[in-house]
């Protein structure tokens, strides 16, 4: 999808202020005493905070006044149709989990795009103070130490690579094992960090990603950022993965090629 850079700009702002937005708002109840979690699932806990409902609120305002006709998605508040062809993909809180529990690895998610995925997105850590932003072309990281660009990091050997994932709490037992089959060939693996582990996958920290069970508003963020950092995600066939399901995010080519045929020959077996 090619925009005119006036609109690239102004996209840019847009998400900026929302993330802006999201930030105030989450982190007035970020560990709070009084903050209480709803469970959203009937067959295993799926939290949902008033964070995460009034964060998605405020963003929501913000997109009502600043582009009224973009279509939004977004996990709380759900559909609403537009008529540009553009689509915001929000996310209040992804890892609310990690939010309840106190643990800094929670994130933002905001990405905009049209059907055949996004064109911009930024993984915003409130807490932290970090924001990683991807699209058109460009990657940047702001926080404590300053704003920088993102690399992703070149090519290594599988046993040689840190990869990280939410498993075992996502996905089905022939999934998991799938994983399993890449993650006992790899130097590290490290569990639960939510879209904070996509965020370090674009700074070059880290080599893979391995997810199941997602949805679009759980990847269309990350997929625009680690794309503009060098790097790339496909689903575990190499399709796309805009639209959820199961994720394969790669610091480089090659890396991504030796997981998928490990989790390929694991699904196969």
């Amino acid at each position: 999808m090619t925009l005119e850079k006036s609109l690239q700009d102004e996209l840019l702002g847009v998400a900026n202020a929302l993330a802006d937005a999201a930030r105030e708002v989450t982190l007035r109840h970020f560990r709070q005493p009084s903050l209480r979690a709803e469970d959203k699932s009937g067959d295993h806990f799926d939290p949902v905070t008033i964070a995460d409902r009034d964060a998605e609120a405020a963003m929501r305002e913000i997109l009502s006044a600043q582009r009224p006709q973009d279509g939004i998605l977004g996990e709380e508040h759900g559909v609403t149709e537009g008529t540009t062809g553009l689509t915001w993909v929000l996310d209040p809180i992804d890892g609310t989990r990690g939010f309840i529990s106190g643990t800094p690895t929670w994130g933002v998610l905001i990405a905009v795009g049209d059907a055949s995925g996004p064109v911009l997105g930024i993984i915003d850590q409130p807490y932290i103070g970090e924001r990683f932003t991807g699209g058109f072309g460009k990657a940047r990281v702001r926080g404590p130490q300053g704003e920088t660009a993102l690399q992703t990091r070149p090519p290594r050997a599988l046993n040689e690579a840190t990869v990280f994932t939410t498993f075992p709490e996502v996905g089905e037992p022939a999934e998991r094992r799938a994983f399993e089959s890449v993650a006992g060939r790899a130097r590290l693996t490290r569990y639960g960090m939510d879209c904070y582990a996509y965020a370090l996958l674009a700074a070059g920290q880290i080599d893979l990603v391995i997810e199941a069970g997602l949805n679009a508003y759980d990847i269309q963020a990350p997929i625009a950022v680690i794309e503009a950092a060098g790097g790339m995600v496909t689903d575990w066939e190499g399709g796309p993965a805009h639209a959820g399901g199961r994720a394969l995010a790669a610091a480089n080519p090659e890396i991504h090629t030796e997981a998928m045929s490990q989790l390929k020959a694991s699904l196969r077996a």
